[in-house]
């Protein structure tokens, strides 16, 4: 597997006055997805809710390259782009693609992982937590840091 991927469907709700997917949009699907593939590698919420820590971000950006309108095939490709050996701090890139494979953005966040009670980084990172972002595919220019 190169990535997590998902085809999107927007609604209308999505659409500003220009017509095309208004920007928090990317936003939304970007984190939906993330949610999505950190449940399917078993950090699910009650894994969460459980142990105590949850995911955190510092920064979150979106290059937008192509507009999306209301109707086009787009699908989302999502990989890990830097990761500290220890798993402890972390980014995710969003790919935002047309069926044809043409880029219309690209969104990227950094983070870490909070202990919920401390509200403090986590430190040791949880192993479920490795092992998650271990099995995400990684970006071609992908960095240890």
């Amino acid at each position: 597997m190169t990535s997590f991927s998902k085809q999107l469907s927007f609604r209308w709700a999505d659409i500003d006055p220009n017509f095309h997917v208004r920007h928090s949009v990317y936003y939304d699907c970007a984190a939906q997805h993330r949610v999505e593939i950190l449940e399917s590698l078993g950090l699910t919420m009650k894994a969460f809710q459980t142990q105590h820590f949850g995911p955190v971000l510092f920064r979150e950006e979106c290059v937008f390259r192509k507009e999306i309108k209301l109707s086009d095939s787009i699908f989302i490709h999502t990989k890990v782009a830097k990761m500290r050996a220890d798993a402890s701090r972390w980014s995710i890139e969003h790919e935002f693609r047309t069926e044809e494979n043409q880029l219309c953005a690209t969104l990227t966040v950094d983070g870490a992982w909070m202990d919920t009670k401390l509200r403090k980084l986590v430190n040791p990172v949880p192993e479920i937590a490795i092992q998650a972002l271990a099995n995400i595919p990684k970006c071609e220019d992908f960095m240890e840091s």
